[in-house]
């Protein structure tokens, strides 16, 4: 069963149709890519999916809920997390303190309670702390803890932005380019990492451009060109598809 549904997802600007009639979904512990040329339509459409942009047509169901255009922080309530291409990390908080920010949205305590720093707030500052640096062991940056963040390499950051999403405890977990920008190593890095993720049950959508990446990791690949969905299927039929060929290569390309 789909932990995520996508259903006859489309948006227009301006009378130009951005994304059309876009359908798949996406089970625990599945990763799925989402792959096209510049231009198709793949960053249009997690903004639909995360709540950044209200659809003009179609709908998106988490868990069995239907939560089209509900804003980013109610999603990450009901389990929905992204991370984006540009990184959002706050560049001169340490790398712990980054990370628990990421579990601020599910504390339920009073804010009266934090202000006069009372038992029930310290004892959620510890375990968020403990939580933080459990997540930053994960994903190899437990000695980075103390260093500000905007110290690290671009590779160690995305792996920051990814423990910070992992603090909202996602069952579904958007990642945009999590390897843009990366060398070889750290490309290698994020792969891993992912594919851990999605093994302990995490349903993961995945918009990448390193088709190498992309045909290691993916259970499934949605492939998009100017806004519509062209091919859908396992790594290995995707890239034998004629109609993924030409989209990428172009039609004369493909042909020769």
């Amino acid at each position: 069963m789909n932990l995520l549904s996508i259903e006859g997802l489309g948006i227009s600007f301006g009378g130009l149709k951005a994304v059309n009639d876009v359908s798949f979904g996406v089970k625990p512990g599945e990763i799925v890519s989402v792959i096209g040329p510049n231009g198709a339509g793949k960053t249009t459409l997690f903004n639909m999916i995360s709540g950044v942009y209200q659809p003009g047509a179609g709908k998106v169901v988490l868990n069995g809920e239907e939560v089209t255009a509900m804003s980013p922080h109610l999603l990450a309530r009901r389990g929905m997390c992204r991370t984006f291409q540009n990184l959002q990390v706050f560049q001169s908080m340490t790398v712990l303190e980054n990370t628990i920010a990421g579990y601020h949205l599910q504390e339920s305590g009073h804010v009266l309670s934090d202000l006069l720093n009372l038992p029930a707030a310290r004892r959620r500052a510890r375990l968020a702390e403990e939580g933080a640096r459990a997540l930053l062991r994960r994903v190899g940056l437990e000695r980075a803890a103390e260093r500000e963040a905007g110290s690290l390499s671009y590779g160690s950051l995305k792996r920051l932005e990814i423990a910070r999403a992992m603090a909202l405890r996602p069952r579904v977990l958007l990642l945009d380019e999590p390897a843009a920008g990366c060398n070889a190593v750290e490309t290698e890095e994020i792969d891993h990492l992912i594919a851990e993720i999605a093994a302990s049950g995490v349903a993961i959508l995945l918009v990448e451009h390193d088709m190498k990446m992309v045909m290691r990791i993916s259970n499934h690949i949605v492939v998009l060109d100017h806004g519509e969905k062209i091919a859908e299927g396992d790594p290995a039929s995707v890239s034998r598809n004629p109609a993924v060929i030409a989209a990428y290569l172009g039609a004369e390309n493909a042909a020769g």
